[in-house]
């Protein structure tokens, strides 16, 4: 596996592994937690060692997880974790980055993750009723504590980084960003390039949809999060399936799946970018690895491109409330 370098020097696989379905919003595991550890441990084995995850995950279910899989390869691995909800009764009860919050969370996800240093501890989403600089002086802090090596922000806009990252240097923002989520593109991505921070896209698949394996006839599972998302009701999915189109052709003239091309496009983006993919199986780990390989010409990059111009996507990735949380 290649790496890439995201701002502040840290090193990471160039395709890493989101655990977040291991434990939510996908709908019931079809697999047990000995296998999500193997699935877990797998991943590394091949290659991949950059593992996010996140306290709200479960609640807090994800981090023992990720912890315990982990344990065994700690020093061969970066961990990103998140802060910045307030818990309540096992659900999430609103955004909470006040400076005590912060240091709470940090102390029980170093503790839930079997380790003494968090790599990479992001804020989860913007809160608007606590200064940024406030919550990057607070990691700054804990930096300087030794309990995180790495700052980092999710979802954010081109102007809280700014004033976040003259706190405390950024080293990564992490947001949706895929062939079908193009919203960092505008003000973000330049952002970074500027400043030195690196990228790493959520969803990089588009929940699944870019694998081609998601159509009008799919069924999705109780709890899972694609039943609430717009993009993926009836009209809107069968609007965005000619988004498919040209990933596939490109798919089967490189030998490789429709999901690896949507990787590989990213990749191609920046030497900066390095996407979380989420899985639950191992083959889709390998599959995913794989994408590293995958070569795009600056004519296929460049056709890439232009898709979602000539076919605009059709439907929020979020609902309302979820779209309001974003790009503050």
């Amino acid at each position: 596996m290649h790496t890439r370098t995201l701002g502040q020097g840290l090193q990471v696989s160039a395709i890493g592994l989101g655990a977040m379905g291991m434990s939510m919003s996908y709908g019931p595991n079809p697999g047990s937690r000995d296998d999500m550890i193997a699935v877990l441990r797998g991943a590394v084995e091949r290659g991949i060692t950059f593992i996010d995850t996140a306290e709200v995950y479960g609640p807090y279910v994800n981090e023992e997880l990720v912890g315990e899989a982990l344990a065994p390869v700690r020093s061969d691995v970066v961990i990103a974790t998140k802060f910045g909800w307030r818990i309540e009764n096992g659900a999430m009860a609103g955004l909470d980055s006040t400076p005590a919050q912060i240091r709470r969370v940090a102390d029980a996800s170093l503790a839930r993750l079997r380790t003494d240093v968090i790599d990479l501890f992001y804020q989860h989403r913007v809160d608007p009723d606590v200064p940024i600089e406030d919550v990057a002086g607070t990691v700054g802090e804990l930096i300087a504590e030794g309990k995180v090596r790495h700052f980092g922000l999710s979802e954010a806009g081109a102007s809280t980084i700014r004033r976040a990252h003259a706190v405390q240097p950024v080293t990564a923002v992490q947001s949706e960003y895929s062939l079908w989520t193009r919203d960092p593109e505008a003000e973000v991505l330049p952002t970074l390039a500027e400043l030195g921070i690196g990228f790493v896209p959520f969803s990089p698949l588009g929940k699944g949809f870019l694998t081609g394996t998601v159509d009008t006839s799919t069924v999705f599972s109780d709890g899972d999060i694609r039943n609430r998302v717009p993009r993926f009701e009836p009209d809107n999915l069968a609007a965005n399936q000619r988004l498919l189109g040209t990933v596939r052709d490109l798919a089967a003239a490189k030998d490789a799946t429709p999901g690896q091309i949507a990787l590989a496009w990213l990749l191609a983006q920046q030497p900066w970018i390095a996407p979380i993919p989420g899985t639950r199986r191992i083959e889709r780990v390998e599959e995913n690895a794989a994408a590293a390989t995958v070569a795009l010409s600056a004519d296929e990059v460049a056709l890439l491109n232009a898709l979602t111009e000539q076919v605009p996507v059709s439907g929020n990735r979020y609902n309302d409330a979820g779209m309001a949380m974003v790009g503050r």
